[in-house]
């Protein structure tokens, strides 16, 4: 099968001949993909920031397709089901998925005793996503083999086509949790940083959980035109003050609640701790630039809550901890729980209260995708989402 491999920093290819997925446990299946996606934390491995990579594991971790096979003792599905799969591995049985804290479920991390000792404790096995949470194969690929199956895939009801539920997967849940994890009241301000993909789902879904006011801080005008379309006023932190303006939008009291949708490669206009950060990294001193926590930390009004989907890796520097404990912050943070999400998500759809597919900018073959992480990477020509079509 052809499949996008990766090769090291900045080396992504679409391989060919790479050997067909099979059934290894009698709860598996495999899918024969039919769509897929590049999502904003497979740039992490592109750039070379996480560790647990080899030379050659599929990437990718927002698919979908329909099942070609199933194991033996799969009762969930049948050959012939169309299918979304969320990007994080559960089992459905142990403690934490009883609990639906899905994404540190404590038995699909095949690689558990390593990721116990970078941890502390495991987290779930996630798809195309470092050998530290499982060394699964990932989704940008022709077919991918789906353990513990009889679980985690959501199936599609006829009707609905691929752009309104590939998301489901992965960035759909996780800008709605991001929300919920606010706990938002109507006379909140939301701030969200990032108008990427988790950003602009993190925007809709504050709004529709009633926020009084949603501002959206990014520098990408393509970016700040579509969180306005979803009802954010725009901050664009290369021509204004971040906190002044804040301030001024929330009468110098500061938001509410703040979510961080960057994570470990934010970037900052004219920003001495942004120089400082590269610098480290530069010198791998530091592993994450983390100056949108640093500036959540310091704007957020006192007992407000912070909550962070965007993905961090490792080692922070210069974190205004004394801020956050002496003015009572709340942090809420984690891989999404997406199967604690998706009935509900899936029934939005339906229902026409969400539409996922304002979000895709560029749709193109597997073939044309190390190109297009490229110009993901960049944010060239307008690129928001891309959605690769195996």
């Amino acid at each position: 099968m052809r499949a996008l491999r990766w090769h090291g920093k900045h080396d992504i290819r679409c391989d060919n001949h790479v050997p067909d997925p099979t059934i290894e446990d009698g709860r598996d299946a495999i899918i024969k993909v039919s769509s897929c996606a590049i999502c904003g934390s497979d740039l992490h491995l592109y750039d070379g920031f996480m560790p647990g990579m080899q030379h050659g594991d599929i990437v990718g971790h927002e698919f979908m397709g329909e099942v070609m096979e199933v194991g033996k003792d799969n009762k969930k599905l049948k050959v012939g089901d169309r299918v979304v799969v969320p990007f994080t591995i559960v089992c459905g049985e142990c403690d934490q998925c009883r609990r639906g804290n899905f994404s540190v479920c404590e038995r699909t991390n095949r690689n558990k005793d390593i990721a116990d000792k970078v941890f502390g404790h495991t987290t779930a096995g996630l798809y195309g996503y470092t050998h530290l949470t499982g060394g699964y194969a990932g989704g940008q690929a022709e077919y991918v083999r789906v353990p513990y199956a009889d679980v985690g895939p959501v199936v599609i009801p006829d009707g609905l086509t691929d752009d309104q539920v590939l998301f489901l997967g992965d960035i759909l849940p996780t800008g709605w949790q991001a929300a919920a994890q606010c706990d938002i009241q109507p006379t909140d301000t939301v701030a969200i940083w990032g108008a990427g993909p988790v950003g602009q789902f993190a925007i809709r879904s504050a709004v529709l959980m009633g926020a009084e006011q949603v501002i959206c801080i990014d520098n990408v005008p393509e970016r700040l035109s579509m969180a306005r379309a979803g009802g954010a006023i725009t901050i664009n932190f290369d021509e204004e003050s971040v906190i002044h303006r804040l301030q001024e939008l929330t009468r110098g009291k500061g938001p509410e609640k703040c979510i961080d949708a960057v994570g470990m490669e934010s970037h900052a206009a004219r920003s001495i701790d942004s120089m400082y950060d590269r610098a480290k990294q530069a010198l791998f001193m530091e592993t994450d630039r983390p100056h949108v926590l640093r500036e959540m930390i310091y704007v957020c009004r006192p007992a407000g809550i912070l909550s962070i989907p965007g993905v961090y890796g490792g080692l922070l520097d210069k974190i205004p901890f004394g801020a956050a404990m002496n003015k009572g912050l709340t942090f809420r943070m984690g891989q999404t729980h997406v199967n604690r999400w998706t009935d509900d998500l899936l029934n939005r759809i339906q229902d026409g209260q969400i539409d996922p597919t304002f979000v895709i900018t560029h749709k193109v073959s597997l073939e044309e995708g190390p190109d297009m992480y490229k110009v993901f990477r960049e944010k060239h020509d307008g690129c928001i989402k891309v959605v690769l079509k195996p």
